[in-house]
């Protein structure tokens, strides 16, 4: 084998940094059992214990907090949290700029709302011009947007330049609130969250594995953001105010010592919405807080304390104590003068990420709020200054945003200004003089990485636009165990079934090649995922257990060709050599087609999907490794050790299953087709009567998993909720018989921010008579999902775009590989045969199959996958094909086909066997989540084999047999 060598060290680069990537996960997961065995079931104390060692350098140099980043993450449907999908308010964009009450221009503004929350293929601004043009044909959209975009947008400009000055805008708007919700999520301590633009730029993807407050993160997400520009306080001007709040606190504190001494529960009452006071890292509404010291006390470093402090920084005070200080400075707000407002600094201020400041604002105006508002701002940029010294961030404000902005520099020369965003302080730079033209510079001891930060929260502006979730998913924590558990089992399962498979196909000594291989395939999987922070999702699990059964497909092509190469009497070693190199082709194409359908999977699935075809592309790839190099490289070294040189690849289970074969496929094709034909013509009349089962992927709705304490009947859960649910309810049951699954789309157009809750009141009112007494339906409910119709319409416009893409790349891919376009009509026929044969099945079974067989991305993921799947037999075929004609050119053309098919049978058999009970096991074992997929996957094979033999090749022939007519015509001429 040439380039062994590379090979060798190729692997071991490989296992090297697959050993180094994954051992972050095993030094996480230990750490996980310890703050288990500290917290003993208490989820708080377990959150403590993790952020208390959160900045320890705790494995090679690296922190608990880097190691927890760096674990395989799991995603929402193994973890439990949180997936939304938020869309910007372009309409609120528009209005900002147009300032206008044209009633033209608010009609097409409505009439764009409205197409747009149904769901379009265009984009938002698109759809205005459309509306506005067909409203006013002879209107300039220059004469609404000039007046305040002047330095843009000029009188006479056409609409074609308005409109790209209008995305412009609205990307730079979406650009903003993507650093707002960034910044937002940051600050509520997910570990590893995914937040992404999506194709629509005012759409943004948001994914918070490990969530249990959903509520607090739809707050969170929708809330208004500002940015504002604070005048300060020096703390010497507060320091009679502090010390009142310093002997007033430190009574306090005693009173409630002494109380406790005489057994008396002391404790505060709930601290009430304030807006004075910026509440991080813990919502404390509802919740207790005792104060047991004085307000100096709660400082780490109380400047307010300290001979001659200034600037306004009142102290610095540990994260764990920032919501007594709050209690105080609420509680004594009497105290301070009317204008004063307190902020927390954004980021810690030590190595720990343990102790923040606190912030002394003034507040300006009639309003007592900021001096500046953040929409002001034009553009900022960080960068080092001159000579490669310390980084700085330059600013500039438009001219309304200047000529205040000098006025406010020219008064508080000398003092700092705050820039605040959601109400965090991010930086206060001291102004030095009166600063014209509205551009500035802000220098301070910054990191390339705040001053980035910094930049990105000036660039945030004024959040002029809103957002609203159109898609949401919600994974209870219980729900995502038991798909671990479920998708774990099938796993190892599987992997054993394959194990003994591959034995009895082949002898010992080679099945435990192939299983060496399958295992290292599995590590290299694990490995790459851990290396690339992919995210590990329940049929990411299927697609690992797919890519192991495809993997075999390899092996199987291989040691069938070792068998060919033996009976034709060669030695074990040319046997071995010519198995290898005659099947590398089959292989390289088969996982090449597999790996355009991941492709395409990933760019345009997402959540759950993606990650599949992550996993199936990363397990794809390696399988090329292990199967073609590293086995050959065990069968060399144990040659040259002078073992196993008796091998057969042959056993008494395979001979008496597999004989010679002598089909005839292309003259029985006739029969098979037939009996397609009429499976095709049964298949569509189903589709107009009985239909599909469409999941809310495509229609929008919500749906609910919700479990009971006693087993229910799905028919009894209906009729309890069509009545509170104006007859929107469909009840199926998921996993167990006191599980079910219900789906609605009752309200789903309402923008009401209370929308949510009153559906789930609606749900405990329809289930009053199933909850216990005492207990309300949030006890019940396990997950929920949210799609809006537009978000639908969208998923359903790219999952016929990846099924039509799929099938084009293939074809071109068979065009480009075999030279002759008979093979890729033939592959194309037959795929789109095996595709449309799930959807005939799905329509004529799911109404009487036990799981539910909706249409939804998974079904679109499972065709694709069926079609990437489904190549390989195509491909192994023709590329037999190929061979047995440069072979024999002169043979008949019908009995070449037949003879490559009969060459291949044993391979088709013993790859689609091994897939088969792969995907038995999951099907029977591997949990609701997957089982449709699955189901699909079984269908796909067991069609696709067929199709292969009696579809593909005999088009092929066809159209080739007539290729050679025509020749022989134009020969004669």
């Amino acid at each position: 084998m040439q380039n062994k060598g590379f090979i060798k060290v190729f692997a071991i680069i490989l296992t090297a940094i697959c050993l180094f990537y994954l051992s972050f996960t095993i030094v996480g997961q230990q750490y996980n059992k310890k703050a288990d065995a500290y917290a003993n079931g208490d989820l708080e104390l377990k959150n403590q214990y993790l952020d208390s060692l959160s900045t320890e350098k705790v494995y090679l140099g690296y922190t608990l907090k880097q190691i927890r980043t760096k674990e395989i993450g799991l995603g929402l449907d193994l973890k439990g949290g949180m997936n939304v999908i938020v869309e910007m308010d372009v309409a609120q964009v528009l209005r900002a700029l147009a300032n206008t009450d044209d009633p033209q221009f608010n009609q097409a503004l409505q009439e764009t709302i409205a197409q747009n929350r149904r769901g379009s293929s265009s984009d938002f601004i698109s759809l205005f011009r459309q509306n506005y043009e067909r409203i006013n044909p002879d209107g300039r959209l220059a004469n609404i947007f000039s007046i305040t975009m002047s330095d843009r947008v000029s009188p006479t400009a056409t609409n074609d330049q308005v409109i790209t000055v209008l995305r412009q805008e609205v990307k730079s708007a979406a650009d903003n609130s993507f650093n707002v919700l960034r910044t937002r999520i940051d600050r509520f301590g997910v570990v590893a969250p995914n937040i992404q633009r999506l194709d629509q730029a005012e759409r943004i993807l948001i994914e918070m594995p490990g969530i249990t407050e959903p509520d607090r993160v739809r707050n969170l997400l929708q809330g208004s953001a500002n940015l504002e520009f604070w005048k300060t306080y020096n703390v010497n001007e507060l320091g009679t105010y502090f010390n009142e709040i310093n002997t007033r606190s430190a009574e306090y504190a005693q009173a409630v010592r002494g109380a406790a001494a005489t057994s008396t529960t002391a404790t505060t009452d709930s601290l009430l919405a304030v807006d004075s006071v910026a509440l991080p890292f813990a919502d404390i509404e509802g919740d207790k807080i005792e104060i047991n010291k004085s307000f100096v006390e709660y400082f780490a470093q109380p400047y307010f304390a300290m001979s001659g402090a200034s600037g306004p920084i009142v102290g610095t005070a540990a994260k764990n104590d920032t919501a007594e200080v709050n209690y105080l400075l609420q509680r004594y707000k009497d105290i301070f003068p009317a204008d004063v407002r307190f902020k927390w600094g954004f980021k810690p201020i030590d190595q720990r990420e343990t102790y923040f400041e606190l912030y002394a604002l003034k507040g300006d105006g009639t309003r007592r709020g900021p001096a500046l508002e953040g929409d002001v701002v034009t553009n900022a940029k960080a960068d080092q200054g001159q000579q490669g010294s310390a980084w700085e961030v330059s600013m500039s404000m438009n001219s309304a945003g200047a000529s205040r902005w000098a006025t406010i520099t020219g008064a508080e020369k000398g003092k700092s200004i705050a820039i605040v965003l959601d109400g965090y302080v991010y930086s206060a730079p001291t102004v030095n003089d009166r600063i014209e033209g509205g551009r500035s510079s802000i220098s301070g001891r910054f990191t390339a990485e705040e001053a980035g930060d910094l930049e990105n929260v000036l660039k945030s502006g004024k959040m002029r636009a809103g957002v609203r979730i159109v898609q949401e998913d919600v994974v209870g924590p219980s729900l995502g165990q038991e798909a671990i558990n479920a998708g774990f089992i099938s796993f190892i399962i599987a992997l054993i079934v394959l194990f003994i498979f591959t034995c009895l196909l082949y002898g010992i000594i080679p099945g435990m090649v192939i299983n060496g291989a399958l295992l290292l395939n599995f590590f290299f999987t694990l490995g790459v995922m851990a290396a690339f922070q992919a995210v590990l999702t329940l049929p990411g699990i299927a697609g690992m257990i797919l890519s192991l059964a495809m993997a075999v497909d390899a092996n199987v092509l291989i040691n069938e060709r070792i068998k060919e190469e033996l009976a034709n009497g060669k030695s074990l070693r040319k046997a071995l050599e010519d198995g290898y190199k005659n099947a590398f082709s089959a292989i390289l194409d088969s996982n090449l087609t597999t790996i355009i359908t991941g492709i395409i999977l990933a760019i345009f699935g997402t959540g759950a999907i993606k990650g599949f075809a992550i996993t199936l592309i990363i397990g794809i790839t390696v399988s090329f490794l292990t199967a073609v190099f590293l086995t050959r490289m065990v069968y060399e070294f144990q040659f040259e050790k002078g073992r196993w040189q008796k091998l057969t690849f042959n056993t008494g289970f395979s001979r008496a299953i597999y004989n010679v074969y002598n089909f005839d496929f292309i003259h029985n094709s006739k029969k098979i087709n037939t009996a397609i034909a009429i499976f095709v013509i049964v298949s569509i009349i189903s589709l107009f009567t009985l239909k599909l089962n469409s999941g809310i992927d495509f229609t929008g709705g919500r749906n609910y998993i919700v479990r009971f304490d006693q087993p229910v009947k799905t028919g009894d859960i209906e009729e309890a909720l069509q009545p509170v649910l104006g007859g929107s309810a469909q009840v199926i049951t998921i996993g167990s018989s006191n599980q079910v699954r219900i789906s609605t789309n009752y309200m789903i157009d309402s923008e009401s921010a209370t929308v949510e809750d009153e559906l789930i009141a609606l749900l405990g009112q329809g289930l009053q008579d199933y909850i216990a007494p005492g207990g309300n339906i949030n006890d019940h409910i396990q997950s929920s999902q949210k799609v809006g119709p537009s978000v639908a319409e969208d998923m359903l416009r790219n999952a016929s775009l990846a099924l039509a893409i799929a099938l084009l790349c293939m074809g071109i891919y068979i065009l480009s590989r075999f030279r002759n376009w008979a093979f890729s009509v033939g592959t194309v026929v037959a795929l789109a045969i095996d595709a449309f044969a799930v959807i005939g099945f799905y329509s004529l079974l799911w109404r009487v199959m036990p799981f539910t067989m909706e249409i939804d991305q998974t079904f679109v993921a499972a065709i694709l996958t069926v079609v990437g799947y489904s190549i390989n037999d195509k491909v192994v075929l023709f590329d037999r094909f190929r061979e047995v004609r440069q072979l024999y050119p002169k043979r008949e053309l019908r009995a070449t086909f037949n003879d490559s098919m009969n060459a291949v049978l044993a391979r088709t058999i013993n790859t689609g066997m091994s897939t088969v009970l792969v995907i038995f096991c999951i099907l029977f074992l591997g949990g609701d989540a997957v089982r449709s997929f699955v189901f699909a996957m079984l269908i796909g094979v067991v069609v696709g084999t067929v199709t292969s033999l009696f579809v593909a090749s005999p088009v092929a022939y066809i159209i080739m047999k007539r290729q050679e007519e025509r020749k022989k015509l134009e020969a004669k001429k």
